[in-house]
């Protein structure tokens, strides 16, 4: 391939946490590829597998109509929450992030044992007024570990304990002994979850062991409230709600609320990726591109292996013999990263110092591009795409 021929290349990162949201960074990756390579053609596809910003970037996608609900957040501080809705298809698009997400509360202010998914009650109603087709929920970044009991006390749900004293905290669920649904749920028609781990909701891999020291949760935390949820699945299991067993994979998303969503709103499991890629038609701009240039904050084992965004690009990529390459901030595994993608670029230690690299993520990440456009020149020179 001659280096002076124009390039179509498909930009599309997912979010650099906590520095860079996905639509910043493509940003980034392209002023600082074109500061090298201004003839190429650049399109720009900021990703989410179902995580922060999930929402966001599929309502803008499919233009649609931004909505807010009257809410609360994790703590039950009142929040003005926001949802998408798109008439053409009858869509609901909800980001459980912005209802609630653990980066929506101050750091270390609030412990998992005070938190649950109860304000995402009110915009799932709120959806359902619209008379939805279909309502996909995006559960990434939660700052909850209740697998969706607040969520299911929110539609109506009672649980009572032997004496049939009402329970309404997760923390209280090792005396639960039945729980009783609302006489009418709802219709939000067909409910999908859009997931961005496989974990399944109890166990060493379930959601409190892996993921609730994240949110907060205490070596001395994590015992009680594995029997919570553990006391809590037992009893949803008698109860003959068979089509959300715990071990189903993606039932400890967002501290099980992927399991909640199932067993209390009839909801299904999906891969958050595959959704995004299928309402944004990745397909399409994949085949038209010949090079591929993706990353996120941290590019380690996660990134790979379960499902997120960077590894299914890079997945797809390797199935169509396409060169992709990725810019991450820190790269965990470079040699298992190396036979993913056809170059690897971290901003740390390769251009600066991790604290500086989260000080000014943009201009160090313009200036990997710029690196890896020239490299990628290089290549092009000696024909070695």
């Amino acid at each position: 391939m001659p280096e002076s021929r124009p390039l179509r290349v498909l930009i599309c990162p997912d979010k650099f946490k906590g520095t860079l949201t996905a639509p910043a960074a493509a940003d980034a990756i392209a002023r600082g590829w074109r500061a090298v390579r201004p003839g190429d053609a650049l399109d720009l596809l900021p990703i989410s597998d179902g995580g922060d910003g999930f929402g966001e970037l599929l309502g803008r996608h499919l233009d649609a109509e931004p909505c807010h609900t009257e809410t609360v957040d994790a703590a039950h501080r009142p929040l003005r929450a926001r949802w998408w809705w798109e008439p053409r298809r009858r869509l609901a698009l909800i980001e459980s992030a912005r209802v609630i997400g653990l980066a929506m509360l101050p750091p270390g202010h609030f412990h998992p044992f005070e938190l649950d998914t109860f304000g995402l009650g009110a915009v799932l109603r709120a959806a359902a007024r619209r008379r939805p087709r279909r309502t996909v929920v995006g559960v990434g970044g939660s700052a909850t570990n209740d697998a969706g009991f607040g969520l299911a006390r929110a539609l109506g749900w009672t649980f009572l304990d032997g004496a049939d004293r009402p329970l309404t905290r997760w923390t209280e669920l090792g005396p639960l002994a039945r729980a009783v649904a609302p006489r009418r749920r709802p219709d939000w028609g067909e409910l999908v979850v859009a997931v961005d781990v496989r974990n399944r909701l109890l166990g060493p891999c379930g959601c409190t062991r892996i993921y609730g020291p994240q949110k907060g949760l205490r070596p001395e935390d994590l015992a009680p409230a594995e029997r919570c949820l553990r006391q809590l699945a037992r009893v949803m299991g008698r109860a003959g709600r068979r089509q959300a067993p715990a071990d189903l994979p993606g039932a400890g998303a967002a501290g099980g609320l992927g399991y909640g969503l199932v067993v209390f709103a009839g909801a299904r499991i999906e891969p958050g990726f595959a959704w995004f890629a299928r309402l944004t038609g990745l397909a399409r701009r994949l085949a038209r591109a010949d090079l591929v240039i993706t990353g996120e904050g941290a590019l380690d084992e996660t990134s790979l292996a379960m499902g997120k965004g960077v590894g299914e690009v890079a997945r797809r990529c390797r199935r169509r013999r396409q060169p992709c390459l990725a810019l991450a901030g820190v790269v965990a595994d470079r040699e298992r990263a190396a036979r993913w993608f056809r170059a690897v670029y971290a901003l740390a230690p390769d251009l600066t110092t991790p604290e500086e690299a989260r000080r000014k993520a943009a201009g160090w990440l313009t200036e990997l591009a710029r690196r890896a456009a020239a490299d990628w020149s290089a290549r092009l020179g000696r024909r070695e795409p």
